[in-house]
């Protein structure tokens, strides 16, 4: 009886204890309310003034749709191949073509400007927002309050929150246009707030970096990234591959320690999709694999890690690039 009336005790103890440290927990935790006081308080640390604050802050709501987005985004239960029929359908081929014709002037501008080929930009500009049609409608102070409250990654969306505040001090946006997705993401270029002001062009000199309705800020915009990061317009992104059989699968990987001179590819047995000779170029290369070697391989060159430091995913990279490649084809077809 006493072994019993022991057990029912210490069960007790650890109940009323777990209870006890959840109360706190919760009560350690501010309200949403408390919180953006603080965020306020620290923003007029960093230098800003109590009136941009007051004015940022007005009209912040907690949104609940965001913080269920960050939790339950998809995992990976696709192929690249389906990856590639969803994110560059035919439909958006041909759009990408009739918006390249339409800018052609404007694009070829920006391109000479930043050493980059015009369907890159149109690619990675059909990509993040399809051409500009899908920018996001939530609030971008609310969004990043949103999420630097939930907490899971608080010091990253504070950091992009007072980056978001220098714009709207910057004068690039109105408040009220001042829109993105539900983490932050802005533009027709989908710029986080600290890429914004590391990239974002004032292209037309009419004083605002206009990402969200200005096709020539928005074109230079992503040109000016990929130049940045190391983009060389003298050479495209890789190709697809076909592998010998036997083939030591361990050298594939993006690791700068396994690129290697398209020649050594070719001694190892690598040719083009198609069975011919891969190119004889001074060239290095990665060899990749999305999936695996039953899926589709590439070999890929230094543009290829650039779009790997926009979007750390191969399958957005095999998009771009896919999207790119389409693009030419039809405009070389016309």
């Amino acid at each position: 009886m006493q072994t019993k009336l022991w057990r029912v005790i210490i069960i007790s103890l650890v109940i009323y204890g777990l209870s006890v440290f959840q109360l706190s927990a919760q009560q350690a935790k501010p309200s949403f309310v408390q919180y953006i006081e603080q965020l306020k308080f620290e923003a007029q640390q960093q230098g800003f003034s109590p009136a941009l604050v007051e004015q940022a802050f007005s009209q912040v709501q907690y949104h609940q749709r965001a913080v269920k987005a960050d939790k339950n985004q998809p995992e990976r239960k696709i192929t690249l191949d389906t990856y590639l029929q969803t994110r560059v359908p035919d439909w958006k081929v041909k759009q990408g073509v009739e918006l390249y014709s339409q800018h052609r002037e404007l694009l070829e501008q920006v391109g000479q400007k930043y050493g980059v080929q015009p369907r890159f930009i149109v690619a990675l500009w059909g990509n993040e927002s399809n051409f500009g049609k899908f920018t996001g409608n939530y609030p971008v102070i609310s969004a990043l309050s949103t999420m630097a409250y939930e907490g899971r990654r608080e010091s990253f969306f504070k950091k992009q929150l007072f980056a978001a505040l220098t714009i709207l001090q910057q004068g690039h946006i109105n408040q009220q246009d001042f829109l993105g997705s539900w983490a932050g993401a802005m533009g027709q270029s989908q710029f986080m707030p600290t890429s914004f002001l590391a990239y974002a062009v004032d292209f037309d000199g009419d004083g605002k970096k206009d990402i969200w309705s200005n096709p020539a800020d928005v074109f230079a915009s992503i040109a000016n990234y990929l130049q940045q990061e190391g983009w060389s317009d003298e050479i495209t992104w890789g190709r697809q591959v076909k592998l010998p059989a036997g083939f030591d699968l361990t050298l594939a990987g993006l690791d700068k320690n396994k690129m290697k001179p398209l020649s050594q590819w070719q001694t190892l047995g690598v040719r083009r999709y198609d069975g011919s000779a891969l190119p004889d170029m001074a060239l290095d290369a990665s060899l990749i694999m999305p999936d695996d070697e039953k899926g589709r391989i590439y070999l890929v060159y230094s543009n290829f890690h650039t779009l790997m430091r926009w979007n750390r995913s191969t399958y957005f990279g095999s998009a771009v690039s896919y999207l790119s490649d389409r693009i030419k084809k039809e405009l070389t077809n016309v």
